[in-house]
């Protein structure tokens, strides 16, 4: 897990970052209808899951690009890890609670969809809000609320006006004029990223999606 201080003097984004940092200090969120008619059936056919595969999906698109691992150390200083690892939700219906696991990020699918799955047997049942424990500094998370499409969504998170990472909420995906249609919320902070950066994540998203034969074994 390295991490890589930013030399401010030299960098094309300072000025953006401090704007939006202490001047301007805001988020925003985008939220995206990702094309997945493809992507179902063959994952179905494979017998994959399809949330351990998002998760990979949004694992490797944020580990794709450095605005996306973007942090502050213990002194302040802005910096970026080697590396994200992906936490995410697990919803428990029999106390309609949920709790935060994480998975280490592979860049081979099949090593970390195996992987994954593995921490779902061993701690999927773990009522704990920390259901893994020994999380580490570099992990975004990722939400899902598979009860409900949204077009919009949004979370607050302003009280730590130095979180920087992306937090991702998928929704429930449906069928739509002969499409399946699978709303996807992000919330980045301004100073992290601008839309283009974010643009760039979802068009690359619905790319791997139109043709899942770039990461499926």
């Amino acid at each position: 897990m390295g991490f890589h201080r930013i030399d401010s003097s030299a960098w094309e984004r300072a000025e953006h970052f401090a704007h939006y940092r202490r001047s301007v200090p805001c988020a925003y969120s985008v939220t995206v209808s990702l094309r997945i008619t493809r992507l179902l059936p063959l994952l179905r056919e494979g017998g994959y899951k399809f949330f351990p595969t998002l998760v990979y999906l949004l694992a490797r698109e944020v580990n794709a690009h450095r605005e996306f691992r973007l942090a502050l150390d213990g002194e302040g200083q802005v910096g970026y890890y080697d590396e994200m690892v992906p936490s995410y939700t697990v919803f428990h219906e029999d106390s309609e609670t949920f709790s935060n696991l994480w998975t280490p990020y592979s860049p081979q699918f099949s090593t970390f969809y195996r992987a994954m799955q593995e921490d779902l047997a061993e701690y999927g049942e773990n009522k704990a809000f920390y259901a893994k424990p020994d999380g580490p500094k570099n992990q975004f998370p990722i939400s899902c609320t598979p009860w409900t499409g949204f077009t919009a969504f949004h979370i607050h998170v302003f009280e730590n006006q130095d979180y920087l990472f992306p937090i991702f909420t998928i929704g429930r995906y449906e069928e739509q004029n002969a499409e399946i249609r699978l709303p996807l919320a992000v919330q980045i902070h301004h100073a992290a990223a601008d839309g283009f950066h974010t643009g760039r994540l979802f068009r690359k998203l619905q790319e791997l999606c139109d043709q899942p034969e770039q990461f499926l074994p």
